[in-house]
């Protein structure tokens, strides 16, 4: 998800950003209170750091990508297309990567869209089209395997993003069936939502136009009530344990926005929540934050180095 940090481990990260785009005008324009951001865009093939004045800081390729992680050492976890996950230190050199083509995948269609560093060092990748999560050690060797429920399979929507909770139960949003699941450790699930269609007819496409359910992100709250990102709902949704919906964001709840494709979703110390609205176009913020009666206090938009397919971010408050 979209993660707000305010922690000095970026500043490692931060220290060492190349100076070659120092004297460029700021790229992006921000409302509110002026912010660092890591984003990546699948169709500029670029992963970069904004400033808060707006410029760039540093870039690298990047291909397909749908998570982004900072940890806590300064490192960043993401992925450079469908299948290779990676690991760069603070100066941007290879520290660690995957390939999910291994562990029994060799000839068999697979895609991943949602990895997360746990705390015991390993990292939980999830495969679409193998349809199971597994955790890897720093070798690559899978230490577990978790089973995964697809009515409609798809190597390349099976699931989008995923996170493991703090209860160590799986949180998976299954962007093809339009439900979120949670499984235990042994793939039992334990909750589920079948994501409503609230944009009126189903129509095709990925930008505003577009009308589905293939949910992209959930996130577990501390009150117990799940975030979650509708992709093509074109909006927010925060639903109880009971499976009620108790607070939502549409297409055109905020003003003067256009909600497209809402990939990852962020609830904020502050009540605040920030989302990343992905396929909007370029006169749409990427990245948004909002308060619980709907007001803009923030937002990102940046279509010189990103373009219209911008899915994941990290925003930092400084």
């Amino acid at each position: 998800m979209p993660r707000l940090h305010d922690t000095a481990a970026f500043f490692i990260l931060l220290a060492t950003a190349a100076t070659a785009h120092g004297d460029a005008p700021p790229s992006a324009v921000q409302t509110g209170t002026p912010r660092r951001v890591i984003a990546a865009d699948s169709s500029r093939k670029t992963l970069a750091s904004i400033g808060p004045d707006g410029r760039v800081e540093w870039t690298i390729p990047c291909n397909a990508i749908h998570d982004l992680h900072l940890l806590s050492d300064g490192h960043l976890l993401y992925q450079d297309g469908w299948t290779r996950i990676v690991e760069i230190d603070g100066d941007r050199k290879p520290a660690w990567q995957y390939d999910a083509k291994g562990n029994g995948n060799a000839g068999r269609p697979v895609e991943v869209h949602a990895f997360q560093r746990l705390a015991d060092g390993t990292t939980m990748i999830v495969e679409s089209g193998p349809a199971r999560i597994i955790e890897v050690d720093r070798s690559g060797s899978i230490v577990r395997e978790i089973p995964l429920k697809v009515d409609s399979p798809s190597a390349h929507s099976d699931t989008r993003n995923a996170r493991k909770t703090a209860a160590g139960t799986y949180l998976v949003a299954h962007e093809k069936d339009g439900v979120v699941r949670e499984y235990d450790a042994s793939g039992h699930i334990v909750w589920d939502f079948d994501v409503p269609v609230t944009c009126g007819e189903r129509r095709g496409g990925h930008g505003p136009e577009a009308c589905g359910d293939q949910v992209y992100s959930a996130v577990r709250l501390e009150s117990g009530n799940t975030l979650i990102g509708t992709g093509n709902g074109h909006g927010v949704l925060e639903v109880s344990p009971a499976r009620e919906i108790v607070w939502q964001v549409g297409q055109r709840d905020l003003p003067g926005v256009v909600l497209a494709w809402v990939t990852q979703v962020e609830r904020r110390s502050n009540g605040n929540t920030i989302l990343v609205n992905c396929h909007a176009g370029p006169e749409q913020p990427q990245i948004i934050e909002i308060t619980p009666d709907k007001q803009v206090v923030w937002s990102f938009r940046d279509f010189t180095t990103f373009g219209n397919a911008l899915p994941v971010a990290v925003v930092l408050d400084r």
